[in-house]
């Protein structure tokens, strides 16, 4: 195990065999947006440390200092606050007032902006995360996709509101509305792709908004500021930096937060919630905590379990809501499955961002190397063991896979969501063992259920699709494709994100509606004729 972890911590080498392509100069944010202007900030400042580690002269490990980005007060925040609220103008500003056609031309111009920094970006999620290069560039890709798709989405439900409605004797249009001020959260997983799904639809829909980037993947955004700038009316998009303890509670007791799109923890969004003055009046849009169980039985195809198995566990090292974080394996195929498993963990490729094919790489939260030991150390002293070679060893920043056997209810890892790269195993003979599991736990995102007997896989499907928001069969819990619902129960979600989700959940329907007589429809005839409204409108969009 020593020898293991001392080739662990020889990754780490020095900045000069670093390959060329992938170094990074050091990024000092001094900006922030607010009101559409970049301004100039002279205050505290905080420290971005990569999760890459470089040997100093002593041969110490130090993790690599990547820039620094402004630590904004709580007059910051009310300030982008003020410049949301003044742009919104109780909806009569010029951005929720825009017509279709105009903000997605706006839209179109910061993507064009956007796809200009990719390289920059990318190389930021690699060094601020420790994302692989490949799934770095997969992440920025992806929400270029997610954009467009969006802009197609909308498109699609202004198509058919663009017709008018008849009944009772009244006549009507119903469009989709914007809600006023969203304070938009991402997390630093997807500190990118996740941020987006709630920032994105809720622009495009006519918010305006208050951007707060989550604490690891701070920098990566900075390059966007002078594309949102340049793209949208001044005091659409504005930034909100500094702790989070500090810029929000302030921002939601005012009031005038009228929706939270948050992506992190469930005690985070409820002492959010708790601030409102007006929970009634506060829309929230959620992507919170999870424990997505995968179930392999007896009829499973264990190579194939296996190998969607790992990718849900172990794809950017767990850190994914939607990981499988935890396995139930029935007692007859127990032994073959481990030893699959943890020959397969066994052969995944350790490394830093760059490496090719490289499939473990650092983790970004400093903390968390010292929680996996602590969880591991836990279940150990309860009676579990750690099945596989090198499993939990632990070289900095760096940590091992552990696929820990077999688990019980007196173990951290059965309940606790630990968001990095253990794998739970917990054996069972009576499959109502992991139905009893999904109701006695606080999460409902997904499930994956392994087997070859359409009996067994139905008599599972109909009581998890009301316990869980995904039921996954053969295949690894995920988000996508980003046209399917995602959502979860219990305290995995509130709302639901999807290409066409979002833009709802974003909105309202809004209606205006009169008496089918001769006057009102000449009034409305003569409206649309001379397009005097952008929200009354026949106008159909290509």
């Amino acid at each position: 195990m020593q020898d293991y972890q001392q080739q662990l911590r020889a990754m780490f080498v020095p900045e000069d065999e670093i390959p060329a392509q992938h170094r990074i100069e050091e990024i000092h944010q001094r900006e922030y947006l607010v009101n559409g202007e970049m301004r100039q900030w002279n205050g505290e400042v905080s420290e971005v440390y990569s999760p890459v580690m470089l040997p100093g002269a002593d041969g110490v490990l130090k993790r690599k200092l990547i820039g620094t980005y402004p630590v904004c007060t709580e007059t910051e925040a009310m300030e982008a606050m003020e410049a949301a609220l003044k742009a919104y103008d109780n909806g009569r500003g010029e951005w929720p007032t825009m017509s279709i056609v105009d903000r997605i031309k706006c839209m179109d111009k910061f993507v064009y902006k956007m796809i200009e920094q990719r390289t920059l970006i990318v190389k930021l999620i690699m060094w601020e995360i420790g994302k692989s290069y490949a799934d770095s560039a997969k992440e920025f890709d992806r929400t270029v996709e997610y954009i467009n798709a969006t802009v197609d989405g909308l498109k699609d439900i202004d198509r058919q509101s663009s017709r008018f409605e008849m009944a009772e004797g009244l006549v009507a249009q119903i469009r989709r509305s914007p809600l006023g001020v969203v304070l938009c959260m991402g997390p630093f997983n997807y500190p990118l792709n996740e941020t987006f799904t709630t920032l994105i639809p809720a622009l495009i829909m006519g918010n305006t908004i208050l951007f707060k980037p989550p604490k690891h993947g701070t920098l990566l955004h900075y390059p966007l500021l002078e594309a949102f700038k340049d793209a949208f009316p001044k005091g659409v998009v504005n930034t909100v930096y500094g702790r989070g303890a500090v810029v929000t509670p302030g921002l939601m007791a005012t009031g005038k937060i009228n929706v939270l799109a948050f992506i992190g923890s469930s005690k985070v969004a409820n002492d959010l919630k708790k601030r409102h003055p007006k929970v009634n009046r506060l829309r929230a849009v959620l992507s919170l905590d999870a424990k997505n169980a995968a179930i392999v039985t007896k009829n499973a195809d264990l190579k194939l379990a296996v190998s969607e198995c790992i990718l849900g566990a172990l794809s950017f090292n767990g850190q994914r809501c939607t990981a499988i974080k935890i396995i139930f394996v029935h007692n007859e195929v127990a032994d073959e499955f481990l030893k699959l498993l943890s020959d397969a963990v066994g052969a995944l490729k350790p490394g830093l961002p760059w490496t090719d094919g490289v499939k473990l790489t650092p983790l970004p939260e400093p903390h968390k190397p010292a929680y996996l030991k602590e969880c591991i150390d836990d279940a150990i002293a309860n009676g579990a063991k750690v099945m596989n070679e090198n499993g939990g060893v632990t070289a900095e920043s760096f940590v091992f896979p552990a696929v820990v056997y077999p688990v019980n209810e007196r173990m951290k890892l059965y309940r606790e969501e630990q968001f990095g790269p253990i794998i739970p195993v917990i054996p069972f003979e009576d499959i109502e063992e992991t139905i009893d599991y999904q109701i006695d736990s606080p999460h409902g995102m997904q499930v994956s259920i392994f087997s070859n007997d359409a009996k067994e896989i139905s008599a599972l499907i109909d009581p998890f699709v009301n316990l869980v928001s995904r039921v996954n069969i053969n295949s690894q819990c995920q988000r996508g494709p980003d046209v399917f619902p995602f959502t979860g129960r219990k305290d995995s979600a509130e709302g639901t994100l999807s290409v066409h989700d979002a833009l709802r959940s974003f909105s309202i329907r809004s209606l205006v509606a009169t008496k089918m007589n001769e006057t009102n429809k000449q009034l409305i005839n003569e409206i649309v004729n001379d397009n005097d409204s952008n929200f009354l409108s026949t106008k159909y969009i290509l």
